[in-house]
């Protein structure tokens, strides 16, 4: 493991070694050493020292290792040089994500979304791939009747056929996405809640907690790769509907961000986001901030979101989460895994989907149940009567929720 210091990194060197080797276990690999050097700017050939290239050249023969790991990311070029000094695999901190994604992407939806990041991520390194072929295919040298010709290099071939399978892949996700979009918005009559956060901050665990699910939840980097969405009931006549989506990273990899756009659809469209935040980093804060630029980046940052401080119950936990919470007094502190704070977090989440709770009078006929199903499920009801040709119900609804209301074309709605 390799980790450069630059003058604009916000995390200490610890830290960031011990994210790398938390990703790195992730991908089921076993880290021998690490090595680190601070630096004023990179190395355009090497991003580090040849010094130090050559140290950790002799590092990776003593120990046998398999391959280098930089936590930072490389150009092709400096990939290419650093493979010949140090004679191992050398692979950044992209690449190593984006094995951990292919590994963990069950569906087939989120596998072409990681296959579509690997290659965009592996075109540009096409030529380092290739640098140790000289012939080409299709020479007169070659030979074979029909393969006379100008011929073409190997490069090029895959050039061409990873063009190919990315117009491919591109075409196949945007179809997904429209598809995601039209189910997102089928859901326009319910209130949408998306779990979003840094990896591993424990949105699965606190998802089983309030839905009820058996989501799979473990102490590991990006357990969660596909968006699964549960009904949540937040009293005997409200509930919503919750997402629990991929965690983010520190310096997530752009590409993988857009392939997985229509994964993280269920948050681009949201009511409400529950920025779920792990009390029991140390470096809580910097988490966040990686959380919101990806947000940004998805265009939700101005959307309503509310931060959720979670494992208030671990070990030192405690201050830290009290110390945030003095710095943002609309978080709220919770623990998923002993239910601490959920009642705290339903009655919260409640009040943003009622809103101001209004007095209407509605009416409908008798061939419109979807206006009644509406209000029996997010309002209450105060009376009900029965006319002749329509129902009158008189009934408390949230001023949120009185669009979809009337999108189910009652009679009349009237405010009382």
């Amino acid at each position: 493991m390799v980790h450069i210091q630059l003058p604009d990194n916000t995390l200490p060197p610890k830290e960031s070694i011990a994210e790398l080797e938390s990703l790195i276990k992730a991908a089921n690999v076993e880290p021998l050493a690490y090595i680190k050097q601070k630096r004023q700017k990179i190395d355009p050939a090497l991003y580090i020292g040849k010094g130090k290239v050559e140290e950790i050249a002799d590092i990776a023969l003593r120990l046998e290792a398999d391959a280098v790991i930089f936590d930072n990311d490389l150009s092709p070029a400096q990939i290419r040089e650093l493979e010949k000094i140090i004679e191992r695999k050398v692979l950044d901190r992209s690449e190593l994500i984006l094995d951990i994604f292919a590994a963990r992407a069950n569906s087939a939806e989120a596998r072409m979304q990681v296959e579509l990041a690997q290659l965009e991520y592996t075109y540009p390194r096409l030529t380092r791939m290739w640098s140790h072929l000289d012939t080409v295919t299709g020479s007169a040298a070659s030979g074979g009747v029909g393969t006379r010709g100008t011929g073409e290099s190997q490069l090029e071939i895959d050039r061409r056929l990873v063009s190919k399978r990315v117009t491919q892949l591109t075409r196949q996700i945007k179809e997904i996405d429209q598809r995601k979009t039209r189910q997102v918005k089928s859901r326009s009559n319910h209130f949408t809640v998306s779990l979003v956060g840094y990896t591993n901050a424990g949105k699965s665990t606190l998802m089983n907690t309030v839905a009820g699910t058996a989501t799979y939840a473990a102490d590991q980097l990006f357990a969660t790769l596909d968006t699964k969405t549960s009904r949540w009931d937040l009293s005997k006549d409200n509930y919503v509907l919750l997402s629990d989506t991929v965690g983010f990273v520190r310096d997530l990899p752009h590409h993988l961000v857009a392939s997985f756009r229509a994964t993280l659809e269920e948050a681009i469209h949201a009511d409400l986001l529950l920025h779920v935040v792990d009390a029991s980093h140390s470096h809580m804060t910097q988490q966040v901030d990686a959380v919101n630029n990806v947000l940004e980046e998805l265009g939700c940052a101005d959307k309503d979101i509310l931060l959720v401080v979670n494992k208030v119950d671990c070990e030192e936990a405690e201050n830290r989460a009290a110390g945030f919470k003095a710095l943002n007094p609309d978080a709220i502190l919770i623990s998923a895994k002993t239910g601490f704070g959920i009642d705290e977090l339903v009655d919260i989440v409640l009040n943003r989907v009622t809103g101001r709770q209004r007095r209407l009078m509605i009416r409908y006929g008798y061939d419109n149940g979807k206006v009644s199903a509406f209000i029996r499920a997010h309002g209450t009801i105060v009376n009900e009567e029965y006319k002749d040709d329509y129902v009158e119900m008189e009934a408390f609804l949230g001023a949120k929720q009185i669009h979809g209301l009337e999108s189910l074309k009652p009679l009349s709605v009237e405010k009382i």
